[in-house]
């Protein structure tokens, strides 16, 4: 870009131009989890300013007044570039007064609650709504060092880069303001102009505050939640000459049917004068002129032998433009693919053929550096194992990545959608909506060559007048660069301007609720949903921030956080930090939480079942997308945990990209890939007396159709032996998803039960797999004789007191509440932004306890117990003994830890007693095989030698405990506030 004293560049520019990169040489082609890499090396030619800086903070932004660009900053203060402030000794320790940019939590006072009081005193403030900072800093600070500028120089145009910095610099070169710069999606370039060789004063003045019109505090770009509000400059600085007219940018327009690209060009001028001259491309040459201002030229180049650019062949074009004529001499290089995406109907093609994106949400958030990566080593990394967990894409959530990513995907064959740093409300008097247009210039400018490059979201959840606003945006991108798919917003979208029935302006829809979740699940799909969405308009749906089911954290995350370690996903650890970005104070508020209430030495069992009950979830909804045919992919939110808004726990790996422990990625590719195997069983539990039918049917999105296929399909023990198999017909399988394979049917009569069985479809090389469970058809509802079950707490007291065996059928509360009431699904997002105040994030059971020996289980929750959840309450245990074990443990969520229990045992003087909270009433056990089969293997164990509990309670302390029992204490999320801040994504259009 060429700067000058404007923030923006120009309408008509943008328009004429379509977005042209910025000049960069070509990276070399590296391995995937090659060596790591130096910071990026300079551009061919260029003069890499990496180094130490003089710097100085000017809190009170008195610096153009004092004029601290026209002198030599103190040498006393100095900080390594590329860089960030606040992980080199710069900046505030954080407080509890320390004002983050974030505003979900809708209310960042969290140092008036009572349970966070020992976490605001100096030396200990632990932060629980995100993980925080290690220094905090708004405001401006000056970056200033000389330069020389070499004789060869002379008579040529000199232009300083900065990869990467928020979100203003004003650039000085010895006294004089070159130019401002506003943008958080692209590099910040400056037009030096010539100048005479020898030493000169360079002085970057950077302003990382709020910056007018004002921005969603949650946006990824902006927020705290994430890490986003560093100051500094990271990736390449430097400077690099040019003759006067030059070739200031090229993109490239594939045509697959010609075979040819077309390269579209701007011409610099510095001289003031027009001229002519020729623009080639190796043999290719057409003449060219400009304007004392610059010019635009096209020359179109044949591609005969090209490669298509795909996930399956990411074969990327080199292209060397040169320019030559008046006081032009100029080289530029330019790589790309030849790729065409678009839309037909409800499908998203490239190349012609059917795309379904397999992606994940990425908010940004770098816990060791705070800044993204800016190498192509480091992105190759995390591309890497999103590829290795079956995942094609990703999307970046209100922020846009550096050149790396897009460099790194390209090379890997990965697809992207970037958006603009937004999650805003849009004003009526279109201050917002101009600063989308200007962003998405620069966006498309610094970006718009690279084939991953396949989507583009304007912002995230958009609000206000967004739905008069943003349909404009769509229709002027469709038409000025063609080359990908735009959405007016991500989660939300305008609806169609022409009013129900006609088409959207969106080119696709980034659809949430209802379109996801249960409802589709165990066989189903969302098409009803979608259609419902779409009302009767054709046009592709991805699913928006699908699972957000979350798992209780391991608190060995907390020495990542150290920068002290291997990572996998890092490989230049804290860059050129004096220590890592991020504390991880939410964390250990959790673990000492966990600890004052006696589960921190269960915390990996805690993590490892509810971990393995997230899967679970996972599974079912990546499956029910995969089984709705209209739909074109879906967005996960998110593979690695999130670190903000609370602490979302929602990945399958921790916020480094690691993995936690309780799946793979071979695991989790079994039905997250190019290939999977699905069916349609709308039961998992089933007794003996049924058979097993099942729709099987394969979603194939490989690099080409499967023919010859013979499908089969086997049913395996616990133990993992083969009790009954069959096979299909043979067919071919085209790309695509819905095709029918046959029909799976099976008589359980023979298989003992109660167990549990997995039901395995193997195709080509692909298997997927489905548990479930059988149980007898009749269960005799027999009580041993020396067993008293009962409801009443009086007649168990009794019993008891005799020295007795009771049952106690704790029954459930008659206005249960729900802050103890069990869910069907783990909780969303966290209790400190659920609105619904649920709090399960799974089961932890004793699977080798003798009441469980007659019930099929592992040591998490899993389908066979979710029959057994709707209406029952946990038991509250917090007045009881912490060494007091449960068969049955409900997993609170982290923000609260409240050590719960659905079935527990102890002794009572000389009595033994077994408590549960699941419905085993006789009139529950004849309509649920499961709680017939749970209560006879509960009795089973009672009536055994085995049942001699380990732990005593005297009878008055359970007589405390009883009426107790069903309450939970009273926690402040959210103090009182006159105003809360306000949430602009629920704000109404």
């Amino acid at each position: 870009m060429n700067s000058d004293k404007k923030h923006s560049i120009s309408r008509r520019s943008f328009l004429t131009m379509t977005g042209i990169t910025t000049a960069a040489a070509i990276l070399p082609k590296t391995g995937l989890f090659a060596k790591a890499l130096e910071p990026m090396p300079p551009a061919k030619g260029a003069i890499s300013l990496a180094g130490k800086w003089r710097f100085a903070l000017d809190r009170s932004d008195a610096g153009v007044t004092a004029g601290w660009f026209n002198k030599s900053l103190t040498a006393d203060a100095s900080i390594s570039l590329p860089g960030i402030l606040q992980t080199q000794g710069f900046g505030d320790e954080i407080t509890a007064d320390t004002k983050f940019v974030a505003a979900l939590p809708r209310d960042m006072r969290w140092y008036l609650l009572p349970q966070y009081k020992a976490y605001t005193v100096p030396g200990n403030v632990q932060v629980p709504y995100l993980s925080q900072p290690v220094r905090h800093y708004l405001g401006v600070a000056w970056y200033q060092r000389d330069i020389d500028v070499p004789a060869e120089w002379t008579g040529k145009r000199i232009e300083l880069l900065l990869e990467r910095t928020r979100w203003q610099t004003d650039v000085y070169l010895d006294d004089k303001l070159i130019g401002s710069n506003r943008s958080l999606v692209a590099p910040h370039d400056f037009d030096l102009g010539i100048l005479k060789p020898g030493r000169h004063l360079l002085s970057i003045r950077i302003d990382n505050r709020m910056l007018a019109p004002a921005y969603r505090p949650d946006g990824h770009a902006v927020s705290d939640g994430e890490g986003s509000t560093w100051n500094g400059i990271v990736g390449r600085i430097e400077l690099s000459a040019t003759s006067p007219v030059w070739i200031a940018d090229a993109q490239v327009f594939p045509n697959l049917a010609a075979k040819s690209a077309q390269v579209r060009v701007a011409i610099g001028n510095v001289t003031g004068k027009a001229g002519t001259g020729t623009l080639s491309v190796g043999t290719k040459s057409v003449p060219v002129k400009w304007d004392e201002k610059g010019g635009q030229a096209v020359i179109d180049v044949p591609m005969p032998n090209a490669q298509l650019w795909s996930e399956f062949t990411p074969q990327l074009q080199h292209l060397s433009l040169v320019l030559k004529g008046a006081q032009a001499d100029h080289q530029h290089q330019v790589t790309f693919g030849m790729r065409e995406i678009k839309t037909d109907g409800n499908r998203i093609l490239l190349n012609g053929e059917q795309l379904l994106l397999r992606a994940t949400h990425d908010g940004g958030g770098f816990p060791l550096t705070g800044y993204p990566a800016t190498d192509v080593a480091t992105w190759k990394k995390i591309i890497g194992i999103c590829k290795d967990w079956g995942l094609n894409g990703m999307r970046f959530h209100s922020w846009c990545p550096p050149e790396a990513a897009f460099t790194a995907a390209d090379e890997l064959g990965f697809y992207l959608q970037p958006e603009c740093g937004m999650w805003n409300a849009f004003d009526s008097d279109g201050k917002m909506l101009a600063v989308l247009k200007d962003e998405t210039a620069r966006l498309l400018k610094a970006y718009g060559n690279h084939p991953s490059f396949v989507m583009f979201a304007a912002t995230n959840e958009p609000a206000g007048n967004y739905a008069k606003q943003l349909p404009g945006w769509d229709k002027e991108m469709r038409e000025t660069d063609p080359r990908r798919l735009y959405t007016d917003g991500s989660g939300r979208w305008s609806p169609p301007p022409a009013g129900p029935g006609t088409a959207f302006a969106a080119d696709y829809l980034v659809t949430g609720s209802p379109a996801r979740g249960p409802r589709g699940w165990f066989g189903g799909d969302y098409e009803e949903s979608l259609n419902t969405i779409r009302h009767g308009v054709t046009v592709p749906c991805i699913g928006h921030e699908i699972g957000q089911y979350c798992a209780y954290p391991d608190f060995s995350i907390i020495e990542k956080f150290s920068g002290k370690g291997k990572y996998a996903a890092f490989p230049l650890g804290i860059d050129s930090g004096k220590e890592a970005y991020m504390h991880p104070g939410n964390y250990i508020i959790m673990r000492d939480s966990a600890k004052a209430h006696g589960l921190l030495g269960q915390n990996k069992a805690l993590a490892h079942a509810s971990g393995k009950f997230q899967v679970a979830c996972y599974k079912e909804e990546i499956e029910a997308l995969l089984r709705t045919t209209s739909y074109s992919g879906y967005q996960l939110l998110d593979l690695h945990d999130y670190l903000g808004q609370g602490g979302a726990l929602i990945g399958l790996l921790d916020a480094f990209w690691e993995e936690k422990g309780y799946v793979t990625a071979n695991e989790f590719k079994r039905f997250n890939n190019t290939t999977v195997p699905l069916i349609r069983l709308k039961d998992r539990v089933f007794t003996n007396n049924q058979t097993l039918t099942a729709s099987a049917e394969v979603a194939h999105f490989g690099p080409a159709a499967l023919t010859g296929v013979t499908p089969t399909w086997r049913i395996l023990n616990n133990e993992g032996k083969t009790v009954l198999t069959g096979s299909l017909p043979t067919g071919n399988i085209p790309r695509g998803s819905g095709h029918a394979l046959g029909t799976i049917s099976a008589s359980l009569a023979k298989l003992p039960a109660p167990a549990a069985y997995s039901l395995v479809l193997d195709l080509a090389g692909f298997s997927n797999h489905w548990t479930f469970w059988v149980y007898p058809s009749a269960v005799k509802n027999e009580v041993p004789k020396d067993v008293l079950v009962s409801t009443s707490w009086d007649e168990a007291k009794a019993q008891l007191a005799k020295g007795g065996k009771v049952l106690f059928l704790s029954g459930a509360p008659e206005k249960p509440s729900a802050d103890l009431a069990l869910t069907t699904v783990p909780v969303f997002w966290n209790r400190l932004m659920n609105p619904s105040r649920t709090w399960m994030v799974g089961l932890l059971n004793d699977a080798g306890h003798g009441a469980l020996a007659g019930f099929p289980t592992e040591d998490h929750c899993d389908f066979q117990w979710v029959n057994l959840l709707p209406k029952t309450v946990a038991m509250n245990m917090e007045s009881l003994p912490q060494t007091l074990n449960s068969v049955v443990q409900p997993i609170d969520e982290w923000n609260r830890n409240l050590r719960l229990s659905m079935l527990f045992e102890c002794q009572v003087g000389n009595g033994k007693l077994m408590v549960t909270s699941f419905d085993l009433s006789d009139p529950a056990t004849e309509k649920q095989p499961t709680a017939a089969s749970l209560r006879k293997s509960v009795l089973a164990y009672m009536a055994s030698p085995k049942f001699s509990p380990a732990n005593k309670i005297a009878m008055a302390d359970l007589d405390a405990w009883i009426p107790a029992r069903y309450v939970a204490p009273v926690i402040l999320n959210s103090p009182p506030a006159a105003s809360d801040v306000a949430d602009p994504g629920q704000v109404k259009p």
